[in-house]
Formats: structure tokens, C-alpha cells, sequence
């Protein structure tokens, strides 16, 4: 299992099973984190979501 450290407040972190892509939240700092690579473990802050206003 991989260990990733968050870019907001440099926790130690653990997922298990994930994917390059995926969205996984830090456990000590609640950021929402972008998993950009696997080797070696690498996590950036996810791009916000820009609202749809139905367009």
C-alpha cells in the first residue's frame, strides 16, 4: 500500500485500492485530494467542480 502525503498539511496517508484520478479525502485536514500518481506516490489538491448552470 502506497503512503502519500498531503500537499495541505503533510499528513502520512494510506489508501488501499485506488487509482491515478481518483478523488480520496485527507483524514487529518479534510482537503479533497487528486491522486496524480502511483510511482511514486503523488497527491495534489482536486480542481474544484465549476458549477452547471445548465448550459
Amino acid at each position: 500500500m502506497p503512503n502519500f502525503i498531503c500537499p495541505v498539511c503533510e499528513a502520512d496517508l494510506e489508501f488501499d485500492g485506488v487509482e491515478e484520478g481518483e478523488i480520496v479525502v485527507c483524514d487529518e485536514c479534510s482537503a479533497e485530494l487528486e491522486i496524480i500518481s502511483l510511482e511514486p506516490p503523488q497527491l495534489a489538491e482536486a480542481p474544484e467542480e465549476e458549477e452547471d448552470w445548465g448550459e
